[in-house]
């Protein structure tokens, strides 16, 4: 029986998805009206653009491991739940298909890693390797990805 590929788990927001863009992007009006739920404004993550170097890195991971968008969806933000599925289509179309998973409770998956830049939603409790992107050890993909032995 062939082995099978180790599970990465990849998060969206700050991870894939470069969040604070958006943020330096909102009308004085509406940070304002959503200052500390920015995630709650309807529309908001559709048009984010990808982090810096992001897809490639995905596309890398996806070679050598079983890879996998685990992120959460705002419960308060209905769009933010089809946006982010319309975002993974533009920007992984192939690579990426049919490999969302939107949770609140990310410990549920069982994998060997979770690349994600916070310890909130079950993060901090998943069973296998969190990577902390962002972090002083992962400060971007290309240290993840040398972490990940890929070439």
């Amino acid at each position: 029986m062939p082995e099978s590929k180790r599970i990465v788990y990849i998060d969206m927001d700050n991870t894939l998805v470069d969040f604070e863009w958006g943020i330096s992007r909102l009308d004085h009006e509406t940070f304002r009206n959503y200052e500390y739920r920015i995630d709650e404004i309807p529309g908001y993550f559709r048009n984010l653009p990808p982090l810096t170097g992001a897809i490639d890195a995905f596309h890398k991971i996806s070679s050598e491991y079983e890879t996998f968008i685990l992120s959460t969806a705002p419960w308060q933000n209905p769009s933010a739940w089809k946006d982010k599925l319309l975002w993974v289509q533009e920007h992984l179309p192939k690579a990426a298909y049919k490999r969302l998973i939107l949770s609140h409770n990310k410990q549920l998956n069982r994998g060997d890693y979770l690349i994600d830049d916070r310890k909130k939603n079950g993060a901090e409790d998943f069973t296998g390797e969190l990577i902390l992107f962002g972090s002083d050890q992962f400060p971007n993909w290309p240290s993840v990805i040398e972490y990940l032995g890929i070439e």
